[in-house]
């Protein structure tokens, strides 16, 4: 019987390699070889399976394309987040977009949407920006959004349990605000405020879907770090969907190394990183 530590046939990483590009819009290219049998592995011994092989005839077969695929996507897709991550975006809705939306809001919450939240750090960052400006402002109402393939990384988030570590780059007066210290003596880990967890709905979302689910249209999208793992088709039409989910004159935050140029989107750049919903008139 084979180990579990041979390697992926050429055979089944293209196989493997074709299902990520279907399910998640990924295209991973033969130098990532080595990085998905590390991830396997996990899957392996986790289904005491004994070979690649085994794993990948479990998992094309009737009951793993139901039953492992959810897995699969998970231990494959990558997650990297932090707290007040591109602080300017933040500043930005603080001194521009939330004030826009208060103006006009006519009662209704302001919506925003973490897509690609990870493991919560981006929904949780801002529900504690979109909690400040409430404090100062009576009356104005929000929602938060946060969606992600992996519901590993969701299930992390909607527990809302970090290091020290990881909370460092939050203002220490907000750190003292918004996250709880643990009862247990020594531990370096903090817990978000039951307040603060209940302000965001977290959802398993794939940007392959041909729907979003998402009926009411948000003020602002923060989609961050995500479309760089996509092929420029497969961005393209993310993007588009995503701008469909947007309010006129909402707003599009994208990360720094990302670029919508030559996109055909209803999108028009206000600063780095950052685009407004057009009419398609406009």
């Amino acid at each position: 019987m084979s180990n579990r530590d041979e390697s992926i046939s050429v055979r089944d990483y293209a196989r493997l390699s074709e299902l990520i590009y279907a399910e998640a819009g990924i295209r991973l290219g033969t130098a990532k070889k080595t990085m998905l049998e590390v991830r396997i592995k996990r899957r392996l011994k986790a289904l005491d399976l004994h070979s690649y092989g085994q794993y990948c005839d479990y998992l094309f077969g009737c009951r793993g394309m139901k039953e492992e695929i959810v897995h699969f996507i998970d231990v494959v897709t990558t997650n990297k987040t932090d707290f007040f991550r591109e602080p300017g975006h933040f500043d930005f809705l603080m001194e521009r977009a939330l004030p826009e939306a208060s103006r006009h809001e006519n009662g209704r919450p302001f919506l925003i949407w973490s897509a690609g939240c990870s493991t919560g750090e981006e929904p949780y960052t801002m529900a504690i920006v979109l909690s400040e400006y409430a404090q100062t402002h009576p009356g104005f109402r929000f929602r938060i959004l946060a969606s992600d393939i992996s519901t590993v990384v969701l299930g992390k988030a909607e527990l809302g349990v970090y290091s020290n570590d990881v909370v460092a780059p939050v203002a220490p007066q907000l750190r003292c605000k918004y996250f709880m210290r643990s009862r247990q003596p020594g531990s370096e880990r903090v817990r978000v405020v039951p307040e603060l967890r209940r302000s965001i709905e977290f959802r398993r979302l794939n940007f392959m879907d041909s729907d979003y689910g998402v009926p009411e249209k948000a003020d602002a999208i923060f989609c961050r770090n995500v479309i760089i793992y996509f092929d420029r088709p497969t961005q393209e039409r993310i993007l588009l969907k995503l701008s469909n989910c947007l309010a006129p004159g909402g707003y599009m935050f994208v990360g720094h190394s990302e670029t919508l140029h030559d996109m055909k989107l209803p999108l028009a750049p206000v600063a780095p990183a950052l685009y407004r919903r057009i009419d398609a008139a406009a």
